[in-house]
């Protein structure tokens, strides 16, 4: 059963955990032991028993764990073992790129509404989809009940469309925008910055 507090850096260390072993089911590899999963993980075995404690457990004692009981275990966790709908706002390049090869359905998550501004945009497919004008948004929430927002749009109106999003009933947000999103409101946001990643590697070469 899952605990109510479970430090942020244990849940972010989750989906590292269920690629893995994503990854081992597709090698017909179907046991593994704390000690094998933490060489590979880069993780300490005893940190492993420890985050998988906060949620119960999992292994047994001279076995392992049972490698396809635990990723299903984790997906429930994540709460991505039964689809979860989402949709994209800002069709530019990143939102194209974010469409077409992110690979939604196979992490449990399907896309199911592009939208933007633009009027050259609106009315074309990216992967299957059609983009639909940003004046849809509020009734096509309200019809279609998506959990999950994506925003790949311009810095500056990224708080108002968010804000937006959350008034029509959204539940959390996947914010690339460069902005830092802060709203007075419970709903979880991912900000993702892209630009910090590539700044922290140039860190690590010098």
């Amino acid at each position: 059963m899952k605990e109510k507090n479970v430090p942020e850096v244990v849940a972010k260390r989750l989906p590292r955990y269920y690629r893995y072993l994503d990854d081992l089911l597709k090698k017909n590899v179907y046991r593994i032991s704390s000690g094998e999963l933490s060489k590979k993980m880069g993780v300490t075995a005893s940190q492993i028993r420890q985050d998988f404690n906060f949620f119960g457990g999992f292994g047994q004692q001279g076995y392992g764990y049972n490698v396809e009981l635990l990723r299903n275990e984790i997906a429930s966790i994540l709460g991505i073992d039964k689809s979860v709908s989402t949709i994209l706002i800002g069709a530019g390049y990143l939102g194209h790129a974010l469409a077409n090869h992110a690979n939604f359905e196979k992490r449990g998550f399907q896309l199911i509404g592009i939208f933007d501004i633009d009027k050259d945009t609106i009315g074309t497919k990216i992967h299957g989809i059609e983009v639909y004008d940003n004046d849809r948004l509020k009734d096509f929430i309200k019809e279609n009940k998506p959990e999950i927002a994506i925003l790949t749009v311009p810095k500056k109106v990224a708080n108002d469309i968010a804000k937006q999003l959350i008034d029509y009933g959204i539940k959390g947000i996947w914010n690339f925008s460069y902005a830092e999103i802060e709203l007075d409101s419970d709903v979880p946001i991912e900000n993702v910055h892209l630009s910090d990643s590539l700044m922290t590697l140039s860190y690590k070469i010098k």
